[in-house]
Parts: structure tokens; sequence; C-alpha cells
């Protein structure tokens, strides 16, 4: 496709249809220290190679040499060369979505392989491709199972990621369908089990629960599902980290299981995109939102790929439809799916006791600094952790960034009672050399204090 920009006649057109008489004008909102001026970009005609060194002087500007613990929902992790190699192929760039099996067998058949994959390692029967990110596929999963139910109530744990819990009111606000949070134990971190117990109702269509939980402690699966499931409800487990799958058992137990499979490689760039997954039991694949990828043979005997099922609104009629979620997510399924094979079962468990250990060793380091405390240690974790200090998190976040060093994510913001606490991720990408410095930092702080 060409591009064809306006001329000068049609652009006077346009300012005059809006009443401004220049494009300065139209600008003149802006106040002039924010708007740019081109003059002292480009100060003179310039050749090719001197526009470069000037981007490149202007790109060294940008340090990069940041050592960040944040977590919360999007983790860095290393990414093999080979994805990138892949992905960028034109074969896999231009395919849209594929709905002609018969040109698109490529993309269709590594969305085929992506829910194989993902529904062995989630436990589950059958697993979905096209969610947008973990957020919408959790929300997505409540109002599956109350399709599969007809019941119209949700209880949520307080331990959910509290801006899918907010995609979540977004979703139910005109749905009809109410949800009810449930808070967590003070002492593990886990979801108060008595308190759901107590929450969970004959009319309650799902029970959402997270794990690895927002603070990064295990859930008690087992336990929650036994409640879950003696009034009928469904059992919803949202998994924000993908790579503790490699080490924590799958949750068996639930019906749904919606999933952020980021951290199989896709890069985080500034927040998007994300790949989100929805997998569930067999006897559920027909409430299931997005598509569905299956394997057939021709007439003689050449497997083929087709989508099987596909219960979007461009498929079948609107009042049938499972979702209207039309984005085709397969370009980074795709990715997550050269991630899982790059490293493989044993890769994906080595990985995780990787993230484990480091996280764990930045636990124990920086809450034996004076004046520092893990919390929720009575329940397994992975490699995340909640650390509260003496002092302000504004006040030691702005030291560490004096170092080059990111800190936790300040949970006041949505846990108002747990004051001077921050979330902490260590994953494999930081060395135990970057966790003694942030220790050091912290440490002699403290001591000032």
């Amino acid at each position: 496709m060409r591009y064809l920009p306006k001329s000068p006649a049609e652009r006077e057109q346009m300012l005059a249809e809006i009443g401004a008489g220049s494009i300065d004008d139209l600008f003149s909102a802006i106040p002039a220290e924010y708007r740019l001026d081109r003059d002292l970009v480009v100060p003179r005609q310039q050749a090719e190679s001197e526009i470069l060194d000037y981007f490149r002087a202007a790109a060294a500007k940008n340090s990069t040499g940041y050592t960040s613990f944040l977590g919360a929902g999007a983790y860095r992790h290393y990414r093999p060369v080979i994805i990138d190699s892949l992905v960028q192929r034109g074969e896999f760039l231009t395919s849209y979505t594929p709905y002609q099996a018969e040109i698109t067998q490529g993309t269709l058949q590594a969305i085929f392989e992506f829910q194989t994959m993902i529904a062995e390692l989630t436990g589950m029967d059958v697993a979905n491709a096209s969610m947008y990110d973990g957020s919408t596929g959790a929300a997505e999963a409540v109002m599956m199972a109350a399709r599969v139910t007809g019941r119209h109530k949700a209880v949520v744990a307080r331990t959910v990621h509290p801006e899918y819990r907010e995609v979540l009111a977004t979703y139910a606000k005109h749905q009809g369908l109410p949800a009810t949070l449930v808070d967590y134990d003070a002492e593990s971190g886990r979801v108060d089990l008595k308190a759901l117990e107590a929450a969970v109702r004959d009319e309650t269509a799902a029970v959402l629960v997270q794990s690895p939980n927002f603070f990064g402690v295990i859930e008690d699966i087992s336990a929650i599902a036994e409640i879950a499931h003696a009034k009928g409800a469904l059992l919803i487990v949202s998994i924000a980290e993908a790579v503790s799958l490699g080490i924590v058992r799958p949750p068996r137990e639930a019906d749904i299981v919606s999933m952020e499979a980021q951290s199989f490689g896709v890069a985080l760039t500034y927040g998007g995109p994300f790949c989100g997954v929805i997998a569930a039991k067999e006897q559920f694949v027909r409430q299931m939102p997005g598509r569905l990828v299956g394997q057939t043979t021709d007439s003689v005997g050449n497997r083929g790929f087709v989508l099987t099922l596909a219960t979007r609104e461009q498929h079948i009629r609107r009042e049938k439809a499972t979702s209207n979620i039309c984005t085709n997510q397969a370009l980074v399924a795709l990715m997550a799916t050269i991630f899982m094979t790059v490293y493989g079962k044993e890769g994906m468990r080595e990985l995780a006791e990787h993230n484990l250990a480091k996280a764990h060793y930045a636990a124990k380091t920086l809450s034996t600094q004076t004046g520092a405390e893990q919390l929720f240690t009575g329940a397994p974790h992975f490699h995340e952790f909640v650390l509260r200090t003496r002092e302000a998190p504004e006040r030691w976040s702005a030291r560490l960034l004096e170092d080059n060093i990111v800190g936790g994510v300040d949970l006041t913001r949505w846990y108002p009672e747990l004051k001077n606490c921050t979330l902490w991720c260590a994953t494999e990408v930081i060395t135990r050399e970057q966790i003694d410095a942030a220790a050091r930092v912290l440490a002699a702080g403290l001591v000032e204090a």
C-alpha cells in the first residue's frame, strides 16, 4: 500500500474546515516547551551517515544499564535469538488470521502445537489461542463459567492480580454478574479458606484464584477446588507467570485455567503485546472463547490443520457467540511455541528451578538487612516475594535509582493495609551480584535512618 500524503491545497481545506489558520494554530493548545522544534533536531541538511551518528548519540543518553526487580504480571526472561529469526519470516507476518486453511497451514500448525503444549503444561484437556492477555483471559473465563453453569455470581480472591480484577469488573459491569472479594490470610498470603467457604453459595458460577498469586505465593488449589465444587461452582485458576509451571504442580483440579504466556519468549516492549490463553476440561469446549485448531487428513491420508471451533461473532450467529475478541494473537503464540520447543520439558524445569533459587536468595539476602522483613512466609512462593521495610519505599527507591537499580512495586496502591510493603521479583536474568548490590544500598540507608 502506497503512502499518499495530503497536498498543500488539501491541508488548507482541512484547516479551514476546523477554523485554524495554519498548522501552528492547530497545535497552539500545546505549550511551546512541549512542541518539537525541528530546527533544533536537524539544524541543516545532513548526510545519512551524519543522521545515524546523531541518533546513536541521542540513544546513548538513555541508560540501559538498570537492574530491575519489577514483576507483578510482567516478567523479564531471556529470549532465545531464534524466536525473532523465525517470527519475522514473511509467511508468519503476513498471515493475519487463518480463515483459509489451504493457504495458512503454517500458522494453523503453529497454533495447534501451541494448544497442545499449553494443555500439557496446565493439565487441562484442551487449550485455545487468541486471548489478548492474562487479564482478559481471566474475565473471559468467568463469563464462560456463567454460560456453563447458568449462574450469575462470581467469587474472586483478593490475591488475584488487582489489574485482572479491574478488567473483570469492566467485563461484568453490564453482564449482571457481581463478584464477591475474599481476603487473604495474613500469615501465609494465601486466600482465606474459611472466608472463601462462607462466600461460595448455590448461585456462585465461578471461583477465581491465582497461583502463584499476586504476592508470589502458591495457593492450595486442592482445598480451593473442594470448596468450589461442593457448591457446584467451577474453579478458575489464573496463572500470571507461565514459567512457574516448570516446577509448580499444574492445577489439574481446576475446571478452567486462564494463563498469561508473556514469559514464554514475548518481549515486554513497553507494555505489549501479551499472550493470553484459556485451557479447560473437554466437556466445556463448546463454551470456550477464541479459536481452536485441530488436525485432520485428506482423502489420501495427508495430514492437515483446520479451524475446528471458532465461536466468535464473525463465524456464528451473534446470540450464540462466546466472545467478541477479534484480533489474531497467533504471532505471539508462535513466539511462545518456539520458546517451549527450544527449552523442552527438562529445560523448562531447569529454568523454573533457576528462578526459584534466585528469588529465595534475594528474599533471604534482602530480609536479613536491619529493619527489613519478608512477609507471607507461611506458604511457598515462586520468584516473587513481599518485603516490608522500616522506611517508606519512595525513600529507599530513590537511593536505589542512584545506583541504576529499580526496586520492588509499592503495594499500598492496591493493599492500603500493607504499609511500607513492596513486591520484589528475581528471574534468571538477575545476577547474584545485582541482588547483593541492592541489599547493600538498602542496608546502608537503614543504618543511616
